[in-house]
């Protein structure tokens, strides 16, 4: 069991070393789609896969909570890859398009993020991305759309999760229209999308014990060809399912000092109207940092957060949500499951993702 598993860690690492090696600016020559505004994004045909560009992610975060009470971060996200090699390789094996798989469990209870990670080729059945639809699975893995919105199933070493995600609420287009601006520069974008408000039902086996869950998640689903701005270290982000009905989304891209190079955002109110927010709008402000025991990276798990008018604090269910996803896409992040907090009430839950405070982040 262990060289098989040993075996399995270093064909992910090939896979990862392919892809990273592949994006590099110095060797990739492909060319690749590039975002600029003017083009609408379509449903149901954007929902799928969208294979010639650069990078994609299907990507689902949310808070639910078991018959006992007891609370739960999910995290489930699929990213597929372009790498722009071998393309014109007829061999079935040739790495057209790779995919990766991230799947966390926070548990307050436990004390750290329960994670794990896939990669592989698209091909042979075993991997792949529908362009049709959202359909897009590795092995027993897999996040695909269903009448009524999605599905989850994902067999991970220390947990399963098997979920449904029901659509309650219209799709969030951010930036303008889907265009969302990563850069001072028009082709520094991404097509994006989010859908707030799932309502989460089905189950959640850990330690041994079948759990039946309900709750409310986060769909982002985003497309880009552009790499992070070379003065770019990473990002912190958050997506908020405030308990009014309305949905926070706010970034900000970091420079190599730490301030911030770009920021933008999306509000929709309870009342369905969207105000969007110019760069100057947001501000990331850290609160408190905690160290990683692991990795020693520092990363601020408390922040307040300004979108215009709003402003509110984030506060993680547990300090130590750190993934390390060192064997599949080659880094190592912050995701957290994060309560909203004006004052001393609550008013949302979401999560709050951060990057480039291991290494600076290569995109």
């Amino acid at each position: 069991m262990t060289s098989r598993r040993n075996c399995c860690r270093r064909a992910v690492s090939s896979l990862a070393a392919v892809a990273l090696a592949a994006t590099s600016p110095a060797i990739a020559e492909t060319e690749y789609p590039v975002v600029l505004p003017g083009v609408e994004v379509v449903f149901p045909r954007d929902h799928g896969a969208h294979p010639a560009y650069r990078t994609e992610w299907w990507y689902i975060t949310g808070w639910v909570r078991d018959r006992a009470g007891r609370d739960l971060g999910i995290q489930v996200t699929f990213f597929r890859n372009r790498p722009g090699v071998a393309e014109d390789n007829p061999s079935a094996f040739a790495p057209r398009q790779l995919l990766f798989a991230h799947a966390a469990l926070a548990d307050a209870a436990h004390g750290r993020l329960r994670h794990d990670q896939r990669a592989a080729r698209a091909g042979f059945g075993f991997a792949r991305a529908a362009e049709d639809a959202t359909d897009v699975h590795i092995g027993d893995w897999s996040l695909r759309a269903t009448t009524q919105g999605y599905a989850a199933r994902i067999a991970a070493g220390e947990f399963t999760l098997d979920l449904a995600f029901r659509v309650t609420q219209p799709v969030l287009l951010q930036g303008a229209g889907g265009y969302s601006r990563k850069g001072p520069l028009p082709g520094q974008s991404s097509f994006y999308y989010s859908r707030p408000h799932l309502a989460v039902s089905g189950m959640v086996v850990v330690d041994g014990v079948r759990l039946e869950i309900a709750g409310e998640a986060w769909l982002d689903h985003e497309w880009s060809s552009e790499y992070l701005a070379p003065e770019a270290q990473g990002w912190d982000w958050t997506g908020v399912n405030l308990a009014d009905g309305g949905a926070l989304m706010a970034f900000r891209i970091r420079d190599r000092h730490g301030g911030t190079f770009w920021a933008g955002g999306t509000l929709r109110r309870s009342d369905g109207t969207v105000r969007r927010f110019a760069p100057g709008e947001i501000a990331f402000t850290p609160l408190r940092t905690w160290r990683s025991p692991r990795t020693e990276a520092e990363y601020p798990v408390a922040m307040r957060v300004r979108a215009g008018t709003l402003e509110l604090e984030l506060a993680p269910m547990m300090d130590d949500q750190e993934l390390d996803s060192r064997a599949s896409v080659g880094t190592v992040y912050w995701e957290g499951a994060v309560r909203a907090l004006e004052g001393e009430r609550e008013i949302g839950r979401g999560y709050l993702e951060l990057t480039g405070y291991w290494r600076p982040l290569r995109l």
